[in-house]
């Protein structure tokens, strides 16, 4: 997105790649469908966004969601994805896709037009340090470059293997660029589970709710040998991840008297766990009211409450290698309102490596696609400052 921002006539732009192949991140997020933006209205959709350079509600024109020429949100976001000729839908639950649902076409058409306009894309250029320049680890070997403006797009620390390790933070930190530790985001948690529970390992949660502080999810998750993950987790993983108790209705479109009318059911000579498949009908259910449910009630009322708020116990988060984004980053008294660090004029940054996050859902790759199109238009118009200044 910075490319594009910058990529004009007569001008030369480098993107030096560190992975072998671009956007490696970009085309994981695809494999179970692209989910690009949220059909929202912007006011909405920024309240998703947590952090980084506090907050991003209009008219704030540090928002991450803006940049020079207006608001950058789920409309720019799908009227980018339309003009590089990607059809999308809107599913049921607002969220937009590209009717292909995959990664690969986007990426290869946005790449295209990057070429189109002279961008040069240089592979397994990775980033080493500063020494007279930008030093790069270069197939050919050590290379420097001497740009009049960069900007970085380094990514987090989540899912190193895919190309963003969090390398570069001693880096930044020795130019005096302030950095908070990055934690895992959208992540799932450890779960030490008795071995009942083995039964049910990889089967989905469906049709309940996840409360965490003030967070509710209602969306899908799994229960797997290492403990829950799924998006109806990922949804209230940070305030769960940052001491909220959490807790699981069993039954969030049933009240507590037609909850407690079921488990009224006489149990007879059944065993405790057939008598609770008959009243769930489902196998996770049982196991979780099994697992987390203890001391079991006695009564219909006490099985009603437990259902209704079921104490979710884990074991902690999973970590960075395992979580689908990071918090953590670049702080936000380390940038300008246009992204450059205060410490490195004519350096801008984007990206998962600004301090902010924001849940799945089109939320993450929004903000991503938006601060490197505010970078780069940043970027462009120092260059912009910078001829005038010469020509006069």
């Amino acid at each position: 997105m910075a490319a594009e921002a910058l990529m004009a006539p007569g001008r030369r732009v480098v993107v030096a790649e560190a992975m072998p192949t671009p956007a490696r991140k970009f085309l994981m997020a695809g494999k179970s469908g692209l989910n690009l933006t949220k059909a929202e209205p912007l006011p909405a959709f920024a309240r998703g966004i947590a952090g980084g350079t506090g907050g991003c509600l209009p008219p704030d024109p540090r928002g991450y969601l803006w940049t020079a020429a207006g608001e950058f949100g789920p409309e720019a976001v799908r009227d980018w994805a339309e003009g590089l000729g990607i059809a999308l839908f809107t599913g049921s639950t607002g969220r937009v896709f590209p009717v292909g649902m995959k990664a690969s076409p986007l990426l290869r058409a946005w790449l295209a037009r990057l070429r189109a306009g002279g961008v040069d894309l240089r592979s397994r250029w990775r980033w080493v340090g500063m020494q007279d320049g930008w030093l790069f680890a270069a197939p050919e070997g050590p290379r420097v470059l001497q740009p009049r403006v960069t900007v970085l797009a380094l990514g987090g620390a989540s899912w190193p293997r895919l190309g963003s390790d969090g390398a570069w933070v001693p880096m930044l930190e020795a130019a005096g660029v302030a950095v908070a530790p990055f934690r895992p985001a959208n992540m799932g948690f450890r779960v030490d589970w008795s071995a009942p529970m083995a039964r049910v390992f990889g089967a989905a949660v469906k049709g309940t709710a996840i409360r965490a502080g003030d967070a509710v999810s209602r969306g899908e998750w799994v229960i797997t040998q290492q403990g829950i993950e799924g998006g109806g987790v990922y949804a209230v993983a940070a305030a769960i991840r940052d001491g909220a108790s959490a807790a699981v209705d069993l039954a969030p479109d049933l009240d507590h008297d037609a909850l407690a009318a079921r488990f009224a059911q006489p149990r007879g000579r059944l065993s405790l766990g057939n008598w609770l498949r008959r009243i769930w009908g489902d196998p996770a259910r049982v196991a979780l009211t099994l697992e987390w449910g203890q001391p079991l009630p006695s009564d219909p009322a006490g099985w009603a409450a437990r259902a209704k708020a079921l104490p979710l116990r884990h074991a902690g988060p999973m970590g960075l290698s395992r979580a689908i984004s990071s918090a953590g980053g670049i702080a936000a008294a380390a940038l300008t309102p246009d992204l450059e660090l205060r410490a490195r004029p004519g350096v801008f940054a984007a990206g998962e490596m600004l301090d902010w996050e924001a849940p799945t859902g089109g939320y993450l790759l929004t903000t991503c696609l938006a601060t490197g199109r505010r970078a780069g238009e940043a970027a462009a118009r120092r260059l912009a400052d910078q001829d005038a200044a010469t020509a006069r």
